[in-house]
């Protein structure tokens, strides 16, 4: 997966979760940022410009509408995370629970 190995390439990489809390209580990636998708627009202030930006949701679908938004407020070096957690637990990091 293209995401884990920019990460190690590069630290500095932030991931931004967009699911609820309850599923981030499930699992998650590990130095990541969390705002639920509904509530993006009221803290881009805590979201970094400056950096690569890769956002996630369960499966992806959320994580690409945030996408779509932040690149039309002005983030350049934001992504999509395809598969989501999901195929990040089933394919990088089994020790993160599937749901």
């Amino acid at each position: 997966m293209q995401a884990k190995e920019l990460r190690e390439k590069n630290p500095s990489i932030q991931f931004l979760d967009v699911r609820e809390p309850e599923e981030v209580e499930i699992g998650h990636i590990s130095e990541t940022l969390h705002i639920p998708l509904n509530f993006i627009p009221y803290n881009l202030e805590k979201i970094p410009q400056d950096e690569t930006l890769i956002v996630y949701c369960h499966h992806g679908m959320r994580s690409l509408k945030a996408v779509e938004y932040l690149k039309a407020k002005g983030f350049d070096n934001v992504v999509n995370l395809a598969g989501g957690i999901h195929e990040w637990s089933t394919k990088i990091d089994p020790t993160i629970p599937t749901y």
